[in-house]
């Protein structure tokens, strides 16, 4: 039997990927180029837009691990009906999808409402086909802050800037965190549905430059920006096109309250993982 990792060369994959293999499980890599290699692991070339060579890859699997890959909605959406043909057709043991951030945790939120559509049909496909599944729900990734646009100006300047307000919290999660909840969670079947991966209780903008004051060992401040100007930071490094998304996506966030999770539905309650502290993701980054 073996766990099937999609974007096991990647942020999310590669720690889950390396966590398993670390437990001596059999690990399977699904990888888009051929000349992709992943330690410990045997790497299969399948291709998204494939359901033979995703059943194929799926088949005896005890566990996989599913999370779409950046791209246009049209190909996600595509990507999403082939990995669940592929899944009802292969029939593996567990699937464990990570929404990347994609809020699917809060009913009648104005961020679940635009959620993206890949996901929507990724999870409710899952659903219709009856496969024992859990869907991990991150809410904002503490990898953002390691932009060069963010961390820079932390080490030249000493101050954090980020596009949302003081007193604005979030329930921040590392890729580690994801990791470590698809582990428990290929672990522990008989735990389904939605699991809220992040900071319970939410932490403020403030909260992380006090983490990285002390984990550094001098002063960082923290200083909210606009989201567009944030847009126009990242511009260079992803695109126009998608900045401008993300920029809309910090503008809809400071029309609210919070984005955090509910203890109801955390890997704090339904699985007893509590996730890492500021000081600790820096830590175990090498910060």
């Amino acid at each position: 039997m073996t766990y099937v990792i999609h974007g096991a060369t990647g942020a999310q994959g590669a720690p889950l990927a390396a966590l398993l293999a670390a437990a001596n499980k059999p690990v399977v890599a699904i990888a888009r180029n051929a000349g992709a290699t992943v330690d410990n692991a045997r790497v299969v070339v399948a291709d998204y837009s494939s359901i033979t060579d995703l059943a194929e890859a799926y088949c005896g699997a005890e566990g996989v691990f599913v999370h779409l890959p950046l791209g246009a909605e049209d190909d996600r959406r595509t990507y999403a009906h082939n990995i669940v043909a592929a899944v009802g057709e292969a029939r593996p043991q567990r699937v464990v999808v990570s929404t990347s951030g994609a809020v699917v945790d809060d009913p009648g939120s104005p961020l679940q409402e635009q959620a993206d559509s890949a996901i929507s049909t990724l999870i409710s496909g899952l659903e219709d086909i009856d496969v024992s599944h859990a869907v991990i729900a991150p809410r904002m990734f503490l990898e953002n802050l390691l932009l060069p646009s963010v961390i820079e100006s932390v080490g030249t300047e000493g101050t954090l800037r980020y596009p949302l307000t003081a007193d604005f919290t979030v329930s921040w999660a590392s890729h580690l965190d994801v990791a470590d909840t698809a582990a428990a969670l290929f672990a522990q079947p008989d735990v389904t549905g939605v699991v809220s991966v992040g900071h319970c209780p939410a932490i403020t903008g403030p909260d992380l430059a006090e983490a990285f004051s002390a984990r550094l060992g001098r002063d960082v401040a923290y200083e909210a920006i606009s989201p567009a100007v944030f847009g126009t930071s990242i511009a260079s490094l992803i695109g126009a096109g998608a900045a401008a998304r993300v920029a809309g996506l910090y503008q809809t966030l400071a029309t609210l309250p919070d984005n955090a999770i509910s203890p109801e539905s955390s890997a704090q309650k339904l699985l007893g993982l509590v996730p890492r502290t500021v000081e600790q993701w820096l830590a175990d980054i090498g910060m």
